[in-house]
């Protein structure tokens, strides 16, 4: 399994797998209400064979080349995740997420593992567009997107509906030019 270094302290972004369940759940457990704030990551995560399901989903999208997910650990323990949602080789096209618990908050890990997985996806899959979904109220997200040096293409008013609240979703996105052009881009601290 390959692990690659997002920060000076140690933190690692490794693929995430099925055999990976109870560590994974354990995880969703901890951060549950912060990440399920915008995220329905732990509406879907509940106990280990719902945690085993979601995982073995995406190695089922990796399989396919259809997504990824990716686990980040910081001191040997799981604290959050990027992915591709979705992905289209075909089309060019993927949409990237990410979640964290508390503990991880404020590192600069998701912006460093999103890089990284964009810069794969760009110069290894030859994806063109990446998009980041994300509901207007999440600050932290739509921090992340501009320091990926994303563009917002617009928001869909009241689109999502979370826990019983209706959500503006903004979406924004890189194009594959843009994201070459960025001086640095996709390194790993």
């Amino acid at each position: 399994m390959f692990s690659v270094p997002l920060s000076d302290d140690g933190a690692q972004l490794r693929p995430l797998e099925p055999q990976q369940a109870a560590e994974f759940l354990a995880h969703i457990d901890r951060g549950r209400e912060f990440i399920g704030r915008y995220v329905g990551l732990p509406d879907v995560v509940e106990d280990l064979e719902s945690s085993r399901a979601f995982l073995k989903s995406y190695a089922e999208k990796a399989a396919a080349d259809a997504g990824r997910i990716y686990g980040i650990w910081t001191d040997g323990e799981l604290v959050g995740g990027v992915l591709f949602r979705t992905m289209d080789v075909e089309q060019g096209t993927a949409e990237a997420g990410c979640w964290l618990e508390p503990s991880a908050v404020g590192r600069g890990l998701v912006t460093t593992a999103v890089g990284v997985i964009i810069d794969w996806a760009v110069e290894e899959r030859g994806i063109h567009r990446v998009e980041w979904v994300v509901s207007a109220a999440n600050e932290a997200s739509i921090a992340v997107a501009r320091r990926l040096g994303m563009t917002k293409e617009g928001v869909l008013r009241e689109s999502y509906l979370r826990r019983g609240e209706r959500h503006d979703i903004e979406i924004w996105s890189v194009l594959a030019p843009e994201w070459r052009a960025r001086p640095g881009r996709g390194q790993p601290a």
